[in-house]
């Protein structure tokens, strides 16, 4: 089982950000010390050098008495020693009168100055050996003090590691409070969703101030209960349409075979036949068109193809036999991105629907919507697909008939909706016909819509072109 640290998002990202504080302040505080400590020796041994070359000075001078006490040039540096060439003492401090000699370096010619650190039986000393003279026999002066407690032990290491320990341990409480503080809203969110169910969409997240991640995330989970509650509804509404428009069909082919069941002589098969057949036919076509809104969308029909829609409007009449003729307005090279069955259904259904209302005139238009050119460098903008933007393809139906209130004009794209002033019209649809043209619109990226037209009904498929 994984720890808790590993299961928390809250864990995990406290572990990282102390993780990365230690990374980051254990190196520094280990760069700090070493250079500290360089910075105290440099600065012992200036003042330890000084001194030492001050004494070689006076000496050399004869300013300094041999086997007199050596007046100390800098009160900190208390240990100073001349030896000669033999090893006796010819002069010291007063600090270093009994201690043995400072250290058993002698420099030499080419570097007549040394410095150097050097463990007496009572102390550790950090001095600076110097040459009086370049002659052979030259005495040397030792000046030096005792080794500065920040050098000779380890307190200054204890110091900076324990800030170091404090600086990480702050470093996590404050992520970990920081991050609880981030994380709270999702928890709210995660409560709140596992209070929402199937039978009631209507639950919705709490949504924190602010325009940041985890605002954007409620609006985005708030949007999506959303959607499905609509999707939840129009499935139960469509569930209750669909068992209506299948029901009746079946319960009037029910009464007629029941009817000659019971009256065998009295019944008129051919005409039992032609009536059953007539509610089969109407049986299978709801059907498939049901089985296509289920399909339309899906990776079941997506062998999409460069469809010309003058060809494809050309290709669809030449097999159609309508009572009106249709009039068509064909601009060339009109080309989109699609399943070819799929928008000749669309095709086939305003058709078939302008014919059922039309009084004497069915039109067809394809054309071209032209982008607006970009107001900087009017280049045109290219799709997310690959795709140079050929603007917007446009496929319009028209008919003379009756006009659609603009209160019907999205009402109508609904499934197995009807307007009240075309039932008498209408035989023959099954009430699909408009709702698979907007589903198949918008699987292709696009829309369908009912615009204005004085005298009748005008019906326009957008798409991207390309």
């Amino acid at each position: 089982m994984a720890p808790w640290w590993a299961r928390s998002l809250r864990g995990r990202v406290t572990l990282i950000a102390t993780a990365v504080a230690a990374l980051v302040l254990i190196p520094v505080a280990i760069g700090g010390i070493l250079t500290a400590r360089a910075l105290i020796a440099a600065s012992v041994y200036n003042a330890t050098r000084d001194t030492a070359e001050r004494i070689a000075y006076e000496m050399r001078g004869g300013a300094l008495p041999m086997g007199a006490s050596i007046p100390l040039p800098d009160p900190s540096v208390d240990l100073i020693q001349i030896v000669g060439p033999d090893g006796r003492f010819l002069a010291t401090s007063d600090a270093a009168r009994n201690l043995p000699p400072l250290s058993d370096v002698r420099p030499t010619t080419e570097n007549r100055v040394v410095n150097t650190t050097s463990c007496l039986p009572t102390e550790c000393v950090h001095l600076s050996a110097v040459r009086v003279s370049m002659y052979s026999d030259s005495p040397i002066v030792y000046a030096g003090r005792s080794t500065p407690d920040a050098l000779a032990g380890r307190t200054l290491e204890v110091i900076v590691l324990a800030e170091v320990a404090l600086l990480i341990a702050l470093a996590a409480w404050a992520t970990w409070l920081v991050t609880g503080r981030a994380l709270r809203p999702v928890a709210t969110m995660r409560a709140e969703l596992d209070a929402v169910h199937a039978g009631d969409l209507s639950h919705r997240v709490s949504q924190p101030p602010g325009d940041d991640e985890v605002a954007q995330l409620a609006r985005a989970v708030n949007g999506t209960l959303a959607r499905l509650e609509r999707s939840a509804q129009q499935q139960r509404q469509f569930a209750s349409d669909a068992s209506h428009e299948l029901r009746t069909p079946i319960a009037g082919l029910r009464a007629q075979l029941e009817s000659a069941q019971l009256y065998p002589d009295d019944t008129d098969m051919e005409a039992l036949v032609e009536s059953a057949l007539r509610d089969t036919d109407r049986l299978e076509a709801i059907i498939t068109d049901l089985l296509l809104l289920a399909r339309i969308g899906s990776r079941v029909d997506m062998a999409k193809e460069r469809i010309d829609l003058a060809d494809l409007v050309r290709q669809e009449l030449a097999v159609r036999s309508d009572k009106i003729p249709v009039r068509v307005d064909l601009a060339e090279g009109v080309v989109v991105e699609g399943v070819r069955l799929q928008l000749a259904r669309v095709l086939t259904n305003l058709l078939d629907n302008a014919q059922r209302h039309a009084e004497h005139t069915v039109r067809v238009t394809v054309s071209r919507e032209v982008p607006r050119e970009g107001p900087r460098d009017g280049h045109r903008d290219t799709p997310r697909d690959g795709h140079r933007d050929g603007g917007t393809a446009v496929l319009a139906v028209e008919n003379d008939g009756m006009e659609i209130a603009v209160e019907d004009r999205e009402r109508i794209f609904e499934r197995f909706t009807r307007l009240d002033a075309a039932r008498s019209r209408d035989a023959g649809g099954t009430g699909l016909g408009l709702a698979i043209a907007r589903d198949v619109a918008m699987a292709h990226r696009g829309q369908i819509c009912v615009e204005d037209f004085r005298g009748g009904a005008r019906f326009v498929l957008r798409l991207p072109a390309v």
